[in-house]
This record gives C-alpha cells, structure tokens and sequence, in this order.
C-alpha cells in the first residue's frame, strides 16, 4: 500500500506557515511520500482537515477535489438520500454568494466543476487553469461554512431528486434491477441495501431540520480531505487553505459502523416484468471491502471473465454463440464489503436461462482449472493500462487519491495499486473464485419484457 518512500524531515517552506496562527489552523502531521519523480505531500490542520498535495508542473491546470467521509450508508433508515440530497444543495446560495454564483463564477474562470455521491462518500470537483487557487479556495471554503440551509434550497431541490430518481430508476429498467439486487442482497434496513438517491418516500419526508442536522455534523473539516493535483506550489496551496479552512472547528466525527454482506443459505431469486424487448439478468455474490487481500485478485478474475471481447463470458456469450447483445462485471469498491455483479442482455427471442447456464458453466470451469497464465498476463497489462490511463490526467489521479483516502482510509492505497495487481497469481484468482461462486450465496434478479414474450 504504501508509496516508493517517505521523505524524512518535513519541507523547507513548513515552518513559516505555522509560524503565529491558531491551533485550528497549525499543520500538526505532514509526510512527504515520494513516488518515482513526484513528492507528494500529506498534511493535516488542527481542526482535522487533510490534505493531500501532488505538485504537477507539466501543464499549467489544477485539479482540486474536496472529499467528504459522508455516503449513503452514514444516513438512518427512514431519511434515505440526504448525502445525495445535499450534493445538489452545496451548489445553492451561501451567505456570501447568490443562487447559481458559484457556477458562474467558475464557468467564467474556464472551469469544470461537478459532484457525485456514492455509499462511502461525497465530493466536489474543480479543474482550472494555474493561477485560480485562490479563487477556489475562497468558494469552496465558503459552502463548507455559509451555506444557506433554509426551506426554499430545500424545497427546490428535492424536486430536482424526485425528478432524477424517475429518471434513472422508477422509468428506467435497468435501474429497477439494481435497486432490487440490493434490497434483496442486503435487506432494505442495511445502509448497502437502500440506493444512494434514496427511497421516493423518504426523499419526500425529509424536513428542514434534518438537513440542518446533516449539514453541521458532515460538512466540517474533520470530516474533508482536500485534494491539489496540478500545477500549484505545496506553500502557496497550503497557505490559502489554512487562511480560508484554518478557523473552521473540528466537529466529533461519525462512528463508523462496520458493514457486512448477509449470507444467505439458498439463492434468492426475483423477475421483475419491465418495458423492455429481451431479457436481463443479474448476478450478484457476496465480495470484499477495499482493502481486501482478495480484492486485487477479484478485479483481475473480472477483467479475465469480462473485460474486452476475448474476455471468456464475452467471448462466449456475444461473439461465438451470439446469445447476448452485453455482458458485464463489477467488482466492489466500498469500504465494506459489497456485491461482484454481473450482468448479461441476451437478443430478442433468446431466453436468460440459455445465457445464464452458460455463465454458470464458465464460472464452474474457472472455479476447477484457474485461469490460464496467458489470461493472468493480459487482465494485469489492461488493468494497469487502464490505472496509468487515469492517473495521466489530474482530475482523475486526483479522484483516484480521493477515493482511496475515504474508502480505503488510506490515498496511498492508490498509489500502489499497480504493484498490488502485479503480485496475483494464477492460484490468488482460482481461490477467489472457488470462494465467491458458492452455491446458496448468489442473489439473482431477472427483468423480463412485460408481455412475457421471449419466443
């Protein structure tokens, strides 16, 4: 897990920033990692804000991220979707800027901004040109305290998430499936078990006051970790972070609350009628949280079975038998343990059952012989293709770092992934298998066309 080195000693330009300003805004922890050419610097205030800087001076842009330790699975049963919720409302008014400004404001300064939630976090992203920090420091920094939390925002914007979750799941099928695979999985009382976006009913009894609630106790420094990658020098960018996060208190922080997947004796299995012209189904196996010494073995087994047209269940299913029209994996990246899924559309007039005993077959193979070492050697060079790929641009190598610092509690999780990836074995991926694809774990969700005709 750990990056090449740890530089000894803390950098030159540390001791001036700390030098008369209050214990909120003291850099108590800083580490230097040095990975190949780059330093990478870690630092915390006294108010329990990280940050993490990757100087990058190859173009003149930045990448600044602000993660919060706040997803779907720190809500309470009854109050589903106030992370996502608040997602959208962070780009309301605050007490300094109007409705919309914010947008504004970057947009005229050549940015590009978004957000996303998800059941272990939540985080806002800015890419600038160099010169900008300040600019972003300042905005950012004000949301975090000024946010105006008030009927209106609250009113206005639970329409738009009403809209969105008709959207992407009441009128969507494919996202009916995955709702119902983890209600199932999980149970709807587990926080892995109810979707991100929330349920209609809960996103309609959400009051002002619990959003006032969810706003002091998540949006705080001890709950944040900034991320600069680009072109910004480590003194200047933690100078404006302490002069505008600096005197912002430290909040008691959420108890985690350690998640595991149900186990289950017997399959579960559910059809769902849906407004679609072939069947889908899904297929979902208890997995590991993040930093799982199986995890890096289950991202390679799903690259060999899915990943890329000579993958063996695309390969079979879509190009030689032409059963299918998409076959798909996902393994989890949660903190705690989630589902593999995977997913496979077979052609109008071809049944699931077809496709589905193949897979079964496929994977009983795998689960008996191994994969081959030819396999093994092409899912790790695509897989550390693709993390070279992201790293490339800092906007992703920042959400990389991000990512890794809340779910995996650690950003230099990422840093390492590639060697981690180097290290499984063909015997890493056959055990994994022969312990996920055990009969009586799997959770299977089928969505049929409603007029029921497959022939």
């Amino acid at each position: 897990m750990a990056s090449d080195a740890l530089e000894e000693g803390p950098p030159s330009w540390l001791e001036p920033l700390n030098a008369g300003v209050s214990e909120s805004a003291r850099i108590d922890h800083v580490r230097t990692h040095v990975h190949g050419p780059a330093r990478i610097h870690h630092l915390r205030l006294g108010n329990g804000l990280e940050v993490v800087l990757w100087p990058d001076h190859r173009a003149p842009v930045f990448s600044y991220h602000t993660w919060f330790g706040v997803g779907s699975r720190h809500e309470e049963l009854g109050r589903t979707g106030m992370a996502h919720l608040f997602e959208h409302m962070m780009f309301k008014a605050t007490a300094n800027t109007e409705e919309g400004e914010f947008d504004r404001v970057m947009e005229a300064h050549g940015a590009q901004t978004n957000a996303a939630t998800w059941a272990d976090w939540t985080y806002y992203r800015e890419k600038l040109p160099a010169g900008n920090l300040e600019l972003v420091c300042r905005m950012e920094a004000d949301r975090m305290e000024h946010l105006i939390v008030d009927a209106h925002q609250l009113e206005s914007e639970r329409e738009v998430v009403i809209n969105e979750r008709l959207l992407r799941v009441d009128n969507d099928p494919e996202g009916q499936l995955y709702e119902r695979l983890y209600a199932e999985a999980y149970g709807r009382e587990h926080p892995y078990g109810w979707p991100t976006i929330g349920w209609m009913e809960d996103i309609r009894a959400i009051t002002l006051e619990d959003c006032v609630a969810f706003y002091d106790r998540h949006y705080a420094p001890s709950s944040a970790t900034i991320i600069v990658v680009g072109d910004a020098e480590p003194a200047e960018a933690m100078g404006l972070i302490q002069r505008y996060y600096g005197h912002l208190q430290a909040r008691e922080r959420s108890q985690e609350r350690p998640l595991e997947v149900p186990l289950r004796d017997a399959e579960t299995r559910v059809e769902l009628p849906l407004p679609i012209t072939s069947e889908m189904g899904i297929y979902a196996w208890p997995a590991y949280g993040i930093t799982h010494p199986n995890h890096a073995p289950l991202e390679v087994l799903d690259e060999i079975l899915t990943g890329g047209v000579s993958s063996r269940l695309y390969h079979a299913l879509v190009v030689d038998e032409e059963i299918a029209t998409q076959v798909g994996g996902w393994p989890p990246s949660w903190r705690y343990p989630g589902l593999y899924e995977l997913s496979v559309t077979v052609r109008p007039g071809i049944s699931i059952m077809e496709a589905e005993t193949r897979i079964d077959a496929i994977l009983a193979a795998m689960c008996a012989d191994g994969p081959t070492e030819r396999e093994l050697q092409k899912a790790s060079a695509c897989l550390e293709a693709d993390l070279l790929r992201r790293l490339s641009d800092t906007n992703n190598r920042a959400r990389e770092l991000g990512e890794a610092a809340v779910s995996a509690g650690d950003f230099r999780w990422a840093l390492g992934r590639a060697e981690t990836l180097q290290k499984v074995t063909v015997e890493d991926i056959q055990r994994v298998a022969r312990d996920l694809f055990q009969p009586g774990r799997r959770t299977v969700v089928i969505g049929r066309p409603e007029n029921g005709d497959v022939s």
